[in-house]
């Protein structure tokens, strides 16, 4: 950890916060993951070592605590009050990073992984009927993991990779640009449909009530900022304290 050599708060907790991976373990954090597994499939993109590491960081300084559980193996991670009170701070950057941070999205940005899990941690069971359903989303455009399902029964909701081997009640078929697009909020669900950018086949009331289950990011109601405004704000407060 590279220290600032200050002794300002700002400066302290960046040298902490501010290390690669660090903020996205805490939202994950924030968010209920809890397993080492659970962490390595939100941020695939992580190495296992360097994924240890951030976490005994965040162990020494008091931000999580790592507790065995009963009849399992390895450790899950719970925040501590200090990590807790990060939340607010992570809620605002995410609201930051939706209004000015965004831009054009390049290709290498579009985690399907990342996508797919926070579809599975987002959907409103109470609005599915009871019993099992099980849900295909296909991305037209992807050669490796085009294919993801979800099995929703008994009030949990399992991510998988591999053909289950259940009937499907719903295939859902898209881009993936595309379906990250509908997920940030910057087309609708329905306009989507229209436009057949998204379309899907098998259970029509589960189609039809798509944007009752599928818990699209709390964010995606933010609009972005204008850079232009924002520039002409800015030079006008500065014409204003020459003058």
């Amino acid at each position: 950890m590279t220290s600032y050599g200050q002794f300002c708060p700002v400066a302290k907790a960046s040298e902490l916060l501010g290390e690669r991976w660090m903020l996205l373990i805490l939202r994950e954090l924030l968010l209920g993951t809890r397993r080492y597994s659970e962490f390595q499939r939100a941020l695939s993109r992580i190495s296992p070592s360097l994924l240890t590491k951030r976490l005994k960081q965040l162990e020494s300084a008091g931000i999580i605590v790592r507790k065995a559980q009963q009849g399992r193996k390895g450790h899950d991670c719970f925040l501590t009050p200090a990590g807790k009170e990060l939340a607010p701070i992570v809620e605002h950057l995410a609201v930051w990073g939706m209004r000015w941070a965004r831009g054009q999205l390049t290709d290498d940005e579009l985690d399907v992984e990342f996508l797919m899990w926070d579809i599975q941690r987002r959907i409103s069971l109470d609005k599915l009927p009871d019993g099992e359903t099980v849900f295909c989303f296909i991305f037209d455009d992807l050669s490796q993991f085009k294919n993801w399902w979800l099995v929703v029964s008994d009030g949990e909701v399992d991510l998988c990779t591999e053909n289950p081997g259940k009937n499907v009640d719903l295939y859902i078929s898209s881009t993936l640009r595309n379906m990250v697009d509908i997920w940030e909020g910057d087309i609708g669900l329905k306009a989507a449909q229209s436009k057949k950018l998204l379309t899907t086949q098998g259970e029509i009331k589960l189609a039809r009530s798509m944007s009752d289950w599928l818990g699209i990011n709390p964010y995606a109601d933010i609009r972005r900022g204008d850079p232009i405004m924002m520039k002409i704000a800015a030079d006008d407060g500065t014409n204003r304290s020459r003058d």
